[in-house]
């Protein structure tokens, strides 16, 4: 019987990526509160927490993005997000004249897992030191750090992702087969494939010619 091929894209968890996430972690810590705020679309969710600044920190902690910034494109930091695998996009801001600070993110997966993959980083560290800044921050490893984060984290009034039903790792099988593709496509093989009478009846599927449509877009 023929391997059943899934198309780009399917929700379904492939087992490559149970074993390549840490989202997959058994025994992860799980708070006492119950409902945890933020909104979701499809797999995809907000996260934003509003904090202050403690006095006189504004500077350090503006220095301590840039660092996080520079250190997030070195290899061991890209390794530790591709471990977490759930992370879409994250951002810090500084606001109302050096005194509040935001962190804006969007995952894949559970609130509570989330927060303790990137916990156990070298993300996490550096999360440490950038919180450090704020006012009653516990520290990542801290016991009660999830409690702070729900006190000081906000919903969005609306919150709507360009891909609801695409986990970070599908995107990433998605370009990495799409990739493949192109160099196929690149190849005199399958040029000449492509005219060989033989194939004819394959090439002209509405499954093969939506695909050459798609390869060519």
């Amino acid at each position: 019987m023929a391997p059943h091929v899934r198309a780009l894209g399917d929700p379904r968890t492939d087992p490559w990526q149970e074993n390549l996430t840490m989202t997959a972690t058994t025994g992860a810590t799980q708070s006492a509160q119950p409902d945890r705020p933020g909104r979701s679309d499809g797999v995809c969710s907000e996260f934003t927490v509003f904090t202050k600044i403690k006095p006189g920190h504004a500077d350090a902690l503006r220095e301590d993005l840039v660092a996080l910034a520079d250190a997030t494109a070195d290899e061991k930091a890209r390794a530790a997000l591709r471990q977490i695998g759930t992370l879409h996009d994250a951002r810090h801001v500084i606001f109302d004249n050096d005194t509040r600070f935001m962190f804006a993110s969007v995952f894949d997966g559970s609130w509570d897992t989330y927060i303790d993959d990137f916990a156990k980083t070298v993300v996490g560290a550096r999360f440490d030191k950038v919180f450090s800044h704020t006012e009653g921050f516990p520290g990542v490893a801290d016991s009660g750090v999830k409690d702070w984060f729900v006190s000081q984290q906000e919903p969005a009034g609306v919150f709507v992702s360009s891909y609801p039903d695409l986990t970070v790792q599908q995107i990433w099988k998605d370009q990495r087969v799409d990739e493949a593709f192109e160099a196929v496509l690149d190849t005199p093989e399958f040029r000449a494939a492509l005219d060989n009478p033989a194939n004819a009846e394959l090439l002209a599927t509405p499954a093969f010619q939506k695909l050459m449509e798609e390869a060519a877009a």
